[in-house]
């Protein structure tokens, strides 16, 4: 190639000349990565195929050199704050802190006095975030998670991040790096995950309220564990922006709280639309609404209620839980509601379908993209995909054994199959959503078990690899269908047994968090005044 042949294809690239190479970040790959890179995707070059296409791309890359000296825009910061500190093991005991911090937001507004922890993988600015994982450990944000802003202009105070598990790729909460969160109470037993630390932190009365993130029953299942109540709200009711993501169609961020109606102040304060950031909204069904207004006025007997048969009869199920939620359905009926046992026989199915999306999810989102991903309109956090993507590539061997097994399983899946059985997955997570919603032109909520059986007692260290994951997978097979559908689900503690929470997950329709915290809130009512 010529020298003005290579001039021309710099200007076509970048408006400027080779100059623009000097003291940039980004490298030109040279014949040698050339070659290595047409071997990685299959592609033979001869020698001479390979020094020409070197002086191409060596051209092309000017694109990228330009772009990295035009500033980007980012998430606001209205709120300033000390960066807060990593709390000894003594202001610590359950092990549910990661950092503490006291950011306090505007002077008034409906969280005003109320005390927020925010899950780790979720960006506070000026704050160490770690996502539960020695792979960005040290990585501290630029920016706050939509709704980080969104608590603080509420009047929040955040005392913190809350661990989570290790990539948040877990139901039980012995997989995060910075060694297992306890269960408040029972410390030999696990705090379920991924958002162990929010659930503890609550259950313990160290904050008000939490946020959690929710892929397959992340809030849902600490809360049942922990005794509090968590909302997974309806898919995108609740930006994601700034948090990491597993995969973009089943990501949730929700409340966390000791009561429905806290639960139902911060959705209040966090629920809305995010002006194009955040591609899970859809803004036409997205508006804002007075959830603790909408509790002060119903009656039970407006409601009928559905008891998910197939939800009891997982491979699973414990028949204490089971007794223990269906005297819940009964205080329900005997206060009023219209309470009945119905079928949705595909509910069995929907974990397959979860894992067919999932596993190939993590491998393009989390572990390709860096908990970000690509393909959509809205906000990139740059320097979290550069942290991240830094991370695997230098230590992949420091990631959990459950990423690893997603990893590998989604990798084989795609190149094998070509993505198939996550378009598959996909298209049979419409089709589950439809059966649901069938039986929701019936029913306005349904009830079933959280988790099928009853906390489970932290591991010992020489656990092998099976017993690990399989305890974590073991707890979610009735909270990740809902992850799938979309439907906002609540878990929120109906007994005990043997002294460990035991949940009831409540589901409802699309969008209709309102009346799903109404038959909460009642239930929270009756269950409270029931003689003990």
């Amino acid at each position: 190639m010529s020298d003005h042949q290579q001039s021309d294809l710099n200007v076509v690239a970048t408006g400027s000349s080779n100059d623009l190479y000097k003291s940039s970040p980004v490298r030109i790959p040279g014949p040698r990565k050339v070659e290595e890179l047409a071997k990685r995707i299959g592609i033979d070059l001869s020698d001479d195929e390979v020094q020409e296409y070197s002086e191409l791309i060596k051209g092309l890359m000017g694109c990228f050199v330009s772009v990295e000296k035009i500033p980007e825009p980012t998430l606001p910061v209205k709120y300033p704050r000390l960066p807060g500190y990593r709390p000894s093991a003594e202001e610590n005991p359950l092990n549910a802190w990661y950092w503490k911090t006291n950011i306090e937001g505007a002077p008034a507004g409906i969280l005003k006095g109320k005390s927020v922890a925010i899950k780790d993988n979720i960006a506070v600015y000026g704050v160490p975030m770690m996502g539960g994982s020695w792979i960005i450990e040290g990585y501290v944000p630029e920016f706050d998670a939509t709704v980080v802003t969104r608590i603080l202009d509420a009047g929040g105070v955040i005392k913190g991040k809350s661990v989570c598990e290790d990539f948040c790729i877990s139901g039980e909460s012995f997989f995060g790096a910075k060694g297992p969160v306890l269960n408040p109470h029972n410390k030999q037993y696990s705090a379920g995950g991924s958002s162990s630390g929010s659930a503890a932190l609550v259950s313990a009365g160290e904050v008000d309220m939490a946020i959690g993130g929710d892929q397959g029953g992340s809030i849902r299942l600490p809360s049942s564990i922990c005794g509090i109540v968590g909302l997974k709200p309806t898919h995108g009711l609740v930006p994601y922006t700034g948090a990491q993501s597993i995969e973009p169609t089943v990501d949730h961020l929700g409340p966390m709280a000791n009561t429905v109606y806290d639960c139902a102040l911060l959705l209040e304060a966090i629920a809305g639309y995010d002006d194009g950031l955040d591609p899970r909204q859809n803004q036409t069904k997205i508006s804002p609404v007075k959830y603790t207004k909408e509790l002060e006025t119903y009656n039970l007997s407006e409601f009928k209620i559905g008891v998910l048969k197939e939800a009891f009869e997982q491979k699973e199920s414990d028949p204490k839980v089971n007794r223990l939620i269906k005297d819940a359905s009964v205080l329900l009926r005997d206060a009023g509601a219209g309470v009945q046992e119905v079928s949705v026989p595909m509910h069995k199915d929907g974990p397959n379908m979860w894992f067919c999306v999932g596993y190939q999810g993590v491998a393009d989102t989390l572990m390709r993209g860096n908990t970000v991903g690509s393909g959509f309109k809205g906000f990139y956090p740059t320097s979290l995909v550069d942290a991240v993507g830094r991370g695997i590539q230098a230590q992949p061997n420091d990631l959990p054994h459950t990423a690893k097994l997603c990893w590998m399983i989604g990798e084989y899946m795609k190149h094998e199959y070509h993505g198939r059985y996550y378009g598959k997955g996909q298209n049979l997570g419409r089709l589950l959503a439809a059966e649901f919603d069938k039986v929701f032109q019936d029913f306005d909520v349904l009830l079933m078990p959280t988790i099928p059986y009853p906390p489970s007692k932290l591991p010992q260290k020489d656990t092998s690899i099976t017993d690990l994951i399989t305890k974590s997978y073991g707890v979610i097979n009735n909270t990740i269908v809902f992850n799938l559908t979309g439907h906002p689900a609540l878990s929120i503690n109906a007994g005990f047994i043997d002294g460990l929470p035991i949940g009831m997950m409540l589901v409802g329709k699309m969008f209709d968090e309102i009346t799903l915290l109404k038959v909460a809130n009642a239930y929270e009512k009756l269950r409270d005044s029931a003689p003990k």
